[in-house]
C-alpha cells in the first residue's frame, strides 16, 4: 500500500461522536513516549500529521486521520506514566476503554512497545485487556534504531516467549524505527490485507 493522502479530520473524548463507523479503522496506542506520533508520521509519509512532544500525555482524546480515503489511522492518548492527576488519567482510561470495547469498526489495534525495554506489567495487562474482551491486536516494536539488529530480534523473540506463556496464540509483531524509516511496509501491508476483507464482507 502506498500513502497518497493523509490528514487530519477530528479530535474526541466519546467514541459516539468519532465519524460514522463505515470504513475501515486502525488504533494506535502505547505507554506515554514510547514514539506513537512519529512512528504514525513515518507510516503515513508525513512529517507533522500528529505532533510528536517530548513531554509524556501529549495525546489526550481520539483523535481521526483520514487515509486514501478509505479507512482511519486512529491515534489514542497513551496509558500507564504520564504527570496528569488520578482523576484526569481515570476519564482517559473511561475514554480509550469505551472506544475500544465499543468502536464497531475498529478492526485492529496496534499496541507499541520501546523495544529497549523488556515487558511490562503495564504492558502486559493491557493487552490481557484486549485479548479478555476478544479485541484483535498486533504488537508494534518502536525504536529499534536504539539497538544492533541482532539485539532488536533478541529483543522480540524474549518478548514472544514471555507471551506465549499465557497466550495460546502470540499476536503479530513488527520491528520499526521511525529514525531510519523501517518497518513500515509490513505494517501497511497487513492493514491493506484487512481492507481488502472488509470490502468483501460489506
Amino acid at each position: 500500500m502506498k500513502v497518497q493522502e493523509a490528514r487530519y479530520v477530528m479530535s474526541n473524548s466519546d467514541y459516539e461522536k468519532c465519524p460514522d463507523p463505515v470504513l475501515p479503522e486502525y488504533a494506535f496506542i502505547g505507554r506515554s513516549n514510547v514514539g506513537k506520533s512519529s512512528l504514525i508520521n513515518m507510516l503515513t509519509g508525513k512529517k507533522s500529521l500528529a505532533k510528536t512532544s517530548q513531554q509524556p500525555g501529549k495525546t489526550q482524546l481520539i483523535n481521526h486521520y483520514f487515509i486514501n480515503e478509505s479507512w482511519y489511522l486512529v491515534d489514542l492518548p497513551g496509558y500507564g506514566y504520564a504527570k496528569v492527576s488520578k482523576v484526569e488519567r481515570e476519564k482517559w482510561e473511561k475514554m480509550i476503554g469505551d472506544y475500544l470495547h465499543n468502536r464497531e469498526n475498529l478492526i485492529c489495534t496496534f499496541v507499541l512497545i520501546d523495544i529497549r525495554h523488556s515487558a511490562l506489567a503495564v504492558d502486559l495487562e493491557f493487552m490481557a485487556g484486549l485479548g479478555e474482551a476478544g479485541i484483535p491486536f498486533h504488537i508494534i516494536f518502536t525504536k529499534a534504531d536504539k539497538l544492533k539488529p541482532n539485539q532488536a530480534i533478541n529483543q522480540m523473540e524474549a518478548y514472544r516467549q514471555k507471551l506465549a506463556e499465557v497466550w495460546e496464540e502470540v499476536p503479530p509483531m513488527f520491528i520499526t524505527s521511525a529514525e531510519k524509516n523501517e518497518g513500515r511496509d509490513p505494517i501497511l501491508e497487513a492493514i491493506e490485507t484487512y481492507n481488502q476483507s472488509f470490502e468483501r464482507t460489506k
